[in-house]
């Protein structure tokens, strides 16, 4: 069967460096660093004491009060990020076909915060059973797009993507491949996270996984730098609405870009550690090219998983070096995390966004903090450090890999004039 086309209509954004697409594109032209000490709690016995916080957020200003305590923060994040989306779009809510609308949201952990709370509270107690009748609903991972679909009345597929740090991204080629096979016409998708909690940052610091430069935490997470020590925590989230593109252009849309490809795969080789030489990351993308029916060589710009630790920056480098062999040079790499952290969940969604803005501004964002060459990544690769570039970009790769070697790559395309 020949497959529908799909196009992005609509972009919403809630991130450590901006609280809307608009604030998000000026932190990532900018190098803005979204990392700083961490408000949520008292860090004193903890080994990291920073994190990407959302910063001047108040719940009460989308939402009321008895709304707001029935909503962990992560889903909390999935609506507001929505909503910028859906009214990004301009869709009309009151003639559209309900049923033809799904939502498909990404989050590698759900209501983290939710759940320690309530353990907490019940450990303090005499044992007696008390929790907060909302406690379920206000955990679990699926009840973000639920919310989301309860609110518009969006009656189309309806779930979450667990998948790590690849939830978002696996959301994304989930609903691309729903509109391609003619299910739906729209699809509300992304992915949000809210994990800078005590048990979010004693976890990953129990696993050595996060960065712990305290004494400078503005430069902490550096990816491909030499002296990179772990990655930084982050939260937020990222909307995006994929579209039929016949059915936008009929409604007269505003379209960002295409949705051309995606690929997915497995490591298969540990819990937490990337494969060394890559060749779960170096299938992804080729899985993803193919899938898309391009060639290495059509590739312009590639928003690495790049998250600042010392095996899984070299590994994605290699892969990549691998995949596009000399046209690697001619490729503008970069990682955004270095400016927002590792939103876990959401990372996928807030990088494909990064990478359409790039793609709609013609300038490739930078990758901040890097002042030390690390001598085991190839020096002719163009890691775009320190200075945003500008360059006409027609396609774009965003790319996202979880614990359990859940590899995900989502291909952008430049809507032909």
């Amino acid at each position: 069967m020949e497959l529908k086309r799909v196009v992005v209509t609509g972009l919403g954004a809630l991130t450590p460096i901006g609280n809307t697409i608009p604030e998000y594109w000026d932190g990532l032209k900018n190098g803005k660093s979204g990392c700083a000490p961490i408000t949520y709690f008292d860090t004193e016995k903890f080994k990291t004491k920073f994190a990407c916080e959302v910063k001047n957020y108040d719940p009460q200003e989308h939402f009321d009060r008895k709304e707001a305590r029935k909503l962990d923060r992560f889903a909390q994040y999935a609506l507001v990020s929505s909503d910028e989306a859906i009214a990004d779009a301009n869709i009309d809510l009151e003639h559209l076909d309900k049923f033809r609308v799904g939502v498909i949201w990404g989050a590698g952990i759900g209501g983290l915060e939710t759940f320690q709370n309530e353990v907490i509270n019940f450990a303090g107690g005499d044992g007696t059973p008390r929790f907060n009748p909302f406690f379920i609903p206000k955990m679990i991972a699926d009840i973000a797009p639920g919310n989301i679909s309860i609110k518009h009345g969006f009656m189309g597929p309806n779930y979450t993507t667990v998948s790590a740090c690849a939830s978002s991204a696996n959301a994304l080629i989930d609903a691309l491949n729903y509109i391609r096979l003619g299910l739906c016409d729209i699809i509300v998708t992304g992915g949000s996270e809210a994990a800078v909690t005590q048990a979010g940052m004693g976890g990953f610091n129990a696993m050595h996984a996060l960065s712990t430069r305290n004494e400078s935490p503005e430069t902490a997470s550096r990816p491909f730098d030499a002296t990179r020590d772990g990655f930084v925590l982050g939260e937020g989230a990222g909307a995006l609405i994929l579209e039929e593109y016949e059915h936008a252009i009929n409604r007269g849309a505003k379209i960002y870009a295409e949705v051309v490809g995606g690929g997915m795969s497995s490591d298969a080789y540990h819990m937490t550690a990337p494969h060394p030489d890559g060749i779960g990351v170096e299938r992804v993308m080729l899985n993803c090219l193919r899938d898309a029916g391009m060639t290495s060589d059509d590739v312009d710009h590639i928003n690495t998983h790049g998250t600042s630790t010392p095996l899984g920056d070299v590994a994605e480098l290699k892969a990549i070096s691998k995949v596009f062999g000399a046209h690697a040079n001619d490729i503008n790499i970069n990682s955004t995390k270095s400016m927002t952290g590792h939103l876990l969940g959401a990372a996928g969604a807030i990088e494909a966004i990064a990478s359409i803005l790039a793609m709609t501004h013609s300038t490739v964002p930078p990758t901040i903090n890097h002042s030390t060459v690390d001598e085991n990544i190839d020096p002719s690769l163009n890691l775009t450090l320190n200075k945003a570039q500008e360059r006409e970009i027609k396609v774009a790769m965003s790319n996202t890999f979880g614990f359990g070697g859940h590899n995900a790559c989502v291909l952008f395309k430049k809507l032909d004039d």
